[in-house]
């Protein structure tokens, strides 16, 4: 904080790092709210997908709470571990998508339409894209490693409510029950890249 005239401003970097965990505030209250639908959804039609796009929804709150705890203590050694732990978040992701794509496929599960699932896996699509890119531009801004990897687990979050609303979407209109886990297989490279990345940055950061 400045003082000009007795008047206390905020600095840039403190209104970015402001702007950073409002962004993170909102990812948390979408998740958390998310759970809750994505649950109903899923028993209700039965879908794996959905189900699974909820365990997601875990994997962002984790994420999330990483990033607020290392912006309110920034200094070296918080940054590390954070990205460490964004690094683990990335990998359990890859492993989830993984075995969700080999049990969907081996099992040729068939699940009912769900437009619960539709609505919300849109509005998730639109919402954490904005959020990722906000935390994304932010994150460059302040110099910050950790909120622009987490704003890449946004944006996988985009990415995988994207290929969930295509395979429900393909699933209700031509019975293409197989369209949402392959739309996986391509997060599952995004994730585990972005996975290496974050632990790559880590052990620089520990040789340095």
């Amino acid at each position: 904080m400045a003082r000009t005239n007795g008047i206390t401003k905020t600095t840039g970097p403190e209104l970015l790092l402001r702007r950073g965990l409002r962004l993170e505030y909102a990812t948390l209250g979408w998740n958390v709210i998310g759970l809750g639908v994505l649950a109903a959804a899923a028993l209700g039609a039965g879908s794996p997908a959905l189900a699974g796009f909820g365990l997601d929804s875990l994997i962002e709150i984790f994420a999330s709470l990483v990033v607020v705890w290392q912006l309110k203590g920034i200094h070296k050694d918080r940054e590390a571990r954070a990205m460490r732990l964004i690094g683990v978040a990335f990998a359990v992701l890859a492993a989830y998508l993984a075995i969700q794509l080999a049990f969907v496929v081996a099992a040729g599960l068939r699940p009912a339409t769900s437009g619960l699932g539709i609505a919300w896996t849109a509005l998730t699509f639109v919402v954490m894209l904005a959020l990722a890119l906000g935390k994304i531009r932010t994150g460059h801004a302040l110099d910050n490693p950790v909120l622009r990897a987490e704003g890449k687990v946004t944006l996988v979050d985009a990415y995988l409510a994207g290929a969930v609303l295509a395979g429900l979407l393909l699933n209700s209109l031509f019975g293409w029950w197989w369209a949402d886990p392959l739309a996986g297989a391509v997060i599952i490279y995004y994730a585990v890249s972005e996975a290496r990345h974050s632990f790559k940055h880590d052990a620089d950061a520990n040789i340095a």
